[in-house]
């Protein structure tokens, strides 16, 4: 796989963690936290997600496409209730988010005709 794709990935993923942190830090200290609880939580689940794939990308393990797949759907889950929000680290979570979901999309269509070594079974 494309050294520099990688390493694309690898950063969207780290950002969109810390932006997930961040949010939901930020979330806990608003006054209406009641509101936030859903965003805390897919904060939370996105910012693991994507220290996860950075993880499996930098020791290139064949899984990280099975990993990417699953970060990219966090980091849409994540985007779509921070955008529900006003807050400004919503905004910035759910950017960083988009991103995130992109870049690994774009690392798993890249990775997809080579299947490095895991078997399938029809």
């Amino acid at each position: 796989m494309d050294q520099e794709r990688i390493a694309s990935c690898i950063e969207a993923c780290n950002e969109c963690a810390e932006a997930c942190e961040y949010c939901a830090d930020a979330c806990l200290d608003e006054d209406d936290v009641e509101e936030l609880v859903e965003c805390v939580r897919l904060d939370r689940d996105c910012a693991d997600l994507c220290r996860l794939v950075a993880a499996f990308l930098a020791r290139g393990s064949s899984l990280s496409p099975a990993i990417a797949a699953a970060c990219a759907e966090a980091c849409d889950a994540c985007a779509a209730e921070c955008d529900e929000h006003d807050m400004e680290h919503c905004r910035a979570c759910a950017e960083a988010c988009r991103d995130c979901a992109e870049e690994c999309r774009r690392m798993m269509e890249s990775e997809a005709p080579q299947s490095r070594g895991v078997a399938t079974h029809a």
